[in-house]
């Protein structure tokens, strides 16, 4: 896919010395490793219609937009978060640019990987 292979410009040219190896494509996803320890595995479907899972330690989360949790503020966009919960979206919005999403993404997961966010633990 395209898009991916222009974020993966993007990301390996603004984020350069906060990666721990260049971004690496797949077939339909892209893996970003940060030097905090963070993987974050990135697919888009559309621009606005996007997963972005992440690992840190033992901790896993993400962000999609699967049409699943009406009741959330940011529906369709919304984080499964690393004790389970689903909840609103505090960073990303399905009518932004990808670029400024996982932009966005990174500079948050670059501060805190957990954001903010306590485990099962």
């Amino acid at each position: 896919m395209s898009l991916h292979l222009e974020l993966g410009a993007a990301i390996d040219t603004d984020f350069g010395d906060d990666l721990e190896s260049p971004v690496e494509q797949k077939q339909d996803a892209m893996i970003i490793r940060l030097k905090n320890g963070v993987t974050l595995e990135v697919r888009y479907a559309a621009a606005n219609a996007y997963s972005l899972r992440w690992v840190y330690g033992d901790a896993a989360s993400g962000i999609d937009t699967a049409p699943l949790h009406q009741g959330l503020a940011t529906f369709p966009n919304h984080l499964h978060d690393a004790a389970g919960h689903i909840v609103a979206d505090p960073i990303t919005r399905a009518d932004t640019a990808p670029a400024d999403n996982l932009s966005r993404l990174i500079r948050a997961l670059l501060d805190d990987p957990m954001l903010g966010i306590p485990t099962l633990s």
